[in-house]
Formats: C-alpha cells, structure tokens, sequence
C-alpha cells in the first residue's frame, strides 16, 4: 500500500483532505474510464474531466496517466504503518496489523465495486499490472521496516515520527526473518480474505472472514478437522 504513484502525505488538516479527495476522485476516474474503454484508450485530458480538475491539477498528483491507474488510495498504506505504531503496546504484532489492516479495509469493503473495477482494468493491461506488483513489492518492504520498528520498542522507534522516515542508516539496516514474513504473510491473507469473500458474499460478512483468516494465523495454521 506505499504511495508509489502519488505525491501526497496522510497529513491531517482541511487542505491535505481536499488534496487526498482530489486525488482520489482522479484514480476512480481513471479506473472507470479504463474499465469501460480500455487504458489504452483514456487520456490525461479524459481522466481530468471526468473529475472536474484541469490537466495541470492532474500533474500535481501523479507523474503520468499510468500511474493514475495503478494504487485506488495512495495513503492507505501510510495510515496503515502509523497505526501499527500507535498500537497499544501490549498487542502482539500480528494482532497489531491485523486491527491496522482491518480499519483500512472496511473502507475498502465500502468501495467493494471499485476495487472489482480495478482488479478488471490491471488483469486486462499487463503493463499496469507489473507496476501495480512493484508497488505491493514496496509496500511490503516499508510494512516489514515498520514491524521491526515496532518490535524494536525503543523510545526513538515508537515517537511521533512518521513511517516514512527514521534515524541516520535506518533504512539501510538489515532487517530480520519475522518482520518480513509477517509483512509478506499479512499480504497474503489480505487477498485470500478479499477473494474468499468476493467469491460468497451473499453468505458472509467481510469482516468475519478477515477475522477467521488471522485467527488461523495466529493459530498456527492448524490442519482443519475432516
């Protein structure tokens, strides 16, 4: 979930939000042009319209029209990372980002027919789908460094610092095995959670299947009873 496309900060305040809504409106327009014509076929100029900016806003928020395509909620993964921190000390961290992952996604639940919208355009552009894979790679990679941040425990790792930033070689250090299989895993269960529940959401409720999911996970993964 980093911002690999987007310019913009999960900064509070009534500006950064007018920011993240522009933002936002310039994705989904993007998503549901591409899904009905092609991405191929949507302009800057058709994008922008569409959400009522002007071409010169568009740039102020991504670099070219693809990268418009590629992340719905560029600060998703920002916000994750601040409240895996904030997480009450005493959460293990996989109940941590569970309840960091959980907030993020009900929102996603909300918007459940622009996501399909989305997963459609990426699997008919396999271009967009290598950068959006690039962009969970790095994803992954600043949610592993904030794991180990937390786990770290130390009053400089656990202030009021954001997760995009740190100490002097704190991004060159080494990370170890848990942090990065925990990140890699939580992905993991994040899109079963979301393809398990696509496929019987007449029957269940979003939020109890990303529960069960981390709860097996917390489990063990013990084999189911036959």
């Amino acid at each position: 979930m980093q911002d690999m496309t987007g310019k913009n900060s999960a900064n509070g305040g009534l500006r950064e939000r007018k920011k993240r809504a522009t933002r936002a409106a310039l994705a989904e327009a993007a998503v549901r042009l591409a899904a009905e014509h092609g991405a191929d076929n949507v302009t800057v100029e058709a994008i922008s319209a569409a959400a009522g900016v002007s071409v010169r806003t568009f740039f102020n928020y991504f670099d070219s029209r693809d990268d418009a395509f590629v992340v719905i909620d560029a600060d998703a993964s920002v916000r994750v990372r601040q409240a895996l921190l904030d997480a009450p000390a005493d959460l293990t961290p996989l109940d941590a980002l569970r309840e960091a992952l959980a907030a993020e996604l009900t929102e996603a639940e909300r918007q459940h027919e622009l996501w399909s919208l989305h997963a459609e355009v990426l699997r008919n552009s396999p271009h967009l789908l290598v950068r959006s894979l690039g962009a969970h790679m790095a994803d992954e990679a600043g949610l592993a460094e904030t794991i180990a941040r937390r786990i770290s425990g130390t009053a400089a790792d656990r202030a009021d610092v954001p997760p995009d930033e740190g100490g002097p070689g704190e991004r060159g250090r080494a990370l170890d095995l848990y942090p990065r299989l925990l990140a890699a895993v939580a992905g993991a269960a994040v899109r079963v959670s979301v393809q398990h529940w696509c496929d019987r959401q007449d029957e269940l409720a979003f939020a109890d299947v990303f529960r069960e999911v981390f709860a097996l996970l917390a489990a063990g993964l013990p084999a189911p009873e036959r």
